[in-house]
């Protein structure tokens, strides 16, 4: 790979990394908050945060190593006049995650996935099945690449805020079966106007 070539993918890398960081105090460790077309990858014991409604994300990290991250993508794949080189979209997002991971020293094959989200909480998206069609894609996706699926929490009708430990790959995840405010949907249907022009299995803790 010439200089221009990895100028060129360390752009595309850098572009939809997630860049809220903040430390939380309840836990006690440097966390970062990754928003939908974002993702995040480091080699730290720190948390990556996020709230999923119909998006999925999906947790890598190299079992042997420690080196985790997450996406959080909205839609499987672009179309049409949409930009599919974006982390909005499932194709792209599990590529730079993975590209990321390799890049930091990750094995492939050492890489093991966690996979949350596809709830159907919009009427206005459980019609075109987002919230499923990013679930069978996060799905096929893997073992299309043989990352083994350890921990996995998708569909259902209940929001999800997630804490992925990156560096252990321990999960904490809480179901928002009652939301006080409407943010979430809020900003799916602001996703999904711009886009326009299950079980539990594996290491996860429930909390409350």
């Amino acid at each position: 790979m010439n200089a221009r070539t990895q100028h060129a993918e360390d752009d595309v890398l850098s572009e939809h990394i997630a860049t809220n960081r903040y430390f939380d105090r309840v836990l006690g460790v440097q966390a970062v908050k990754v928003l939908p077309g974002e993702y995040f990858v480091t080699t730290s014991d720190m948390v990556l945060v996020t709230v999923l409604g119909s998006c999925v994300s999906a947790c890598l990290r190299d079992r042997d190593k420690g080196i985790g991250g997450m996406n959080h993508f909205m839609l499987p794949e672009g179309g049409g006049d949409q930009v599919a080189g974006s982390a909005r979209y499932g194709g792209f997002a599990m590529e730079v995650l993975v590209n990321h991971l390799l890049k930091l020293g990750a094995r492939r094959s050492s890489l093991e996935a966690k996979v949350f989200g596809g709830g159907a909480v919009m009427s206005s998206l459980t019609q075109s099945q987002v919230g499923e069609r990013n679930a069978q894609f996060v799905l096929d996706y893997l073992k299309t690449e043989g990352i083994p699926i350890v921990a996995r929490d998708l569909l259902d009708i209940y929001p999800r805020k997630l804490y992925y430990f990156a560096y252990s790959g321990r999960v904490l995840m809480k179901k928002l079966i009652h939301v006080a405010n409407d943010t979430l949907a809020r900003r799916e249907r602001e996703y999904a106007q711009r886009l326009r022009g299950t079980e539990i299995a594996g290491d996860v803790e429930l909390f409350i």
